[in-house]
């Protein structure tokens, strides 16, 4: 071990007439472990919720939508079947979009509706968690023998809440293209049993979205062998925008196919933003701390005038009294930023434990459904980013220390010890 190793580990305890400047050196490390900490607690949330969202919104979503400029899509099995052969395209299947009502008793709701092929829209999408009944239901009859046979509908959990339904109840989906009749224009309304009730863990989609078959849709909407476009589903969703390039090349200029990335755009460029955003507020705290440090150390330098002069006298370079106040700094800052890793990684790790804690005894929702998109707090620890708040601390308590270290050094020991 160097000396001034040795002497930069034994300053940062002090005397006992010094307590103050210990005392300092303590609220040192702890800003920067709090500082630490904060920043990757923060940034796992938001790694978190970025890829609990894209995996909510890929999740009910096809990766590629492809659709025709024209209108409606009549040859989508033969569209389909040529899509099968680009690579990177692991499974396709048509889908019919609308907008209706859907009405039970005196409760009425505006809905998405969605027609889907049952034996290819899960080789594409996935429903999340089916609290109740099955997808299969939609296009075969359902298992209550006693029931009279009806077209079947899947619905949300919290559209099921609101409208009060339940498994096998039975609700009517109003269209807004009414039908031309002597009276005038009337209302398209056809009788659905609700088949099953699922939970993607989306709001939005739990409180919106209703499925039917592709034939019962077609039938309703007046879409005779006509599809809205096709869902696709990429082995590789970060590939999909090169991906649905590709499909379009090969299928000409009346098809047009947008990514999940174009798609939801607006959200996740918001999403990183607010990450940037988030960690350049967070570093505060790191620069507060390392003003700490700063303080310390010349209060450290002023305590150990005499110190350094005897230091001087016995032959220490200039270069080693400024070496010595730099490891302290360093020391400080290594110190705080391997606790604030510790903690921020621990806490980070287990977050949805420690929130589902607080639920229970505290009686509160720390993430409320109907308000937030998600149900829990999400975590995900990006060791890339535990390393570049790693970086930028150390960088930021090495220059911290620069000060008040060549300050140290400056210093004259006949000045210093003339009234000694």
């Amino acid at each position: 071990m160097s000396y001034e190793l040795f002497i930069g580990l034994r300053y940062l305890r002090a005397k006992r007439k010094q307590t103050f400047i210990s005392v300092n050196t303590f609220i040192s490390i702890a800003g920067i472990f709090l500082g630490v900490a904060a920043l990757i607690i923060v940034l796992a949330v938001m790694n978190g919720f970025e890829t609990e969202l894209r995996n909510k919104i890929l999740g009910i979503n096809s990766h590629i939508v492809l659709m025709k400029y024209t209108g409606s899509m009549k040859n989508y099995e033969e569209v389909a079947g040529e899509i099968k052969n680009v690579k990177g395209v692991v499974a396709s299947t048509p889908f019919i979009y609308g907008q209706a009502m859907l009405k039970n008793r005196d409760r009425v709701t505006g809905v998405v509706l969605r027609g889907i092929s049952v034996k290819t829209a899960l080789t594409v999408i996935s429903f999340g968690k089916m609290k109740e009944g099955k997808i299969e239901y939609l296009s075969t009859e359902t298992p209550e023998k006693s029931l009279p046979g009806s077209p079947g509908i899947a619905i949300g959990k919290e559209l099921a809440q609101n409208l009060g339904l339940n498994l096998f109840d039975m609700v009517e989906i109003v269209l807004p293209m009414g039908i031309p009749t002597p009276m005038g224009i009337v209302p398209r309304i056809k009788k659905f049993r609700v088949v099953g009730i699922f939970d993607s863990g989306f709001y939005e989609y739990d409180s919106s979205l209703v499925f039917i078959s592709l034939a019962d849709a077609q039938k309703f909407l007046n879409m005779k062998g006509e599809v809205t476009g096709i869902g696709i589903k990429v082995n590789d969703v970060y590939r999909a925008k090169a991906i649905a390039g590709t499909i379009e090349k090969k299928l000409g200029f009346t098809y047009w196919a947008r990514n999940w990335m174009e798609m939801n755009k607006n959200l996740f460029s918001a999403l990183k933003l607010e990450k940037r955003v988030m960690f350049i507020i967070l570093s505060l705290i790191v620069l507060v701390a390392a003003f700490s440090i700063i303080t310390s150390l010349i209060m450290s330098v002023m305590e150990k005038t005499r110190d350094i002069a005897v230091l001087k006298s016995m032959g220490a370079t200039a270069r080693s009294i400024m070496k010595i106040f730099m490891i302290q700094g360093l020391i400080m800052g290594a110190i705080g930023t391997t606790l604030g890793c510790i903690a921020g990684i621990t806490v980070a790790l287990n977050l949805e434990k420690l929130t589902a804690f607080i639920e229970n005894l505290f009686g509160f929702k720390v993430l409320p459904q109907d308000v937030y998109y998600l149900s829990n707090l999400p975590s995900r620890v990006n060791y890339g980013d535990v390393a570049l708040i790693v970086i930028i601390t150390v960088v930021i308590c090495f220059l911290a220390s620069i000060y008040p270290s060549w300050n140290a050094s400056k210093l004259d020991p006949a000045e210093a010890l003339r009234y000694e």
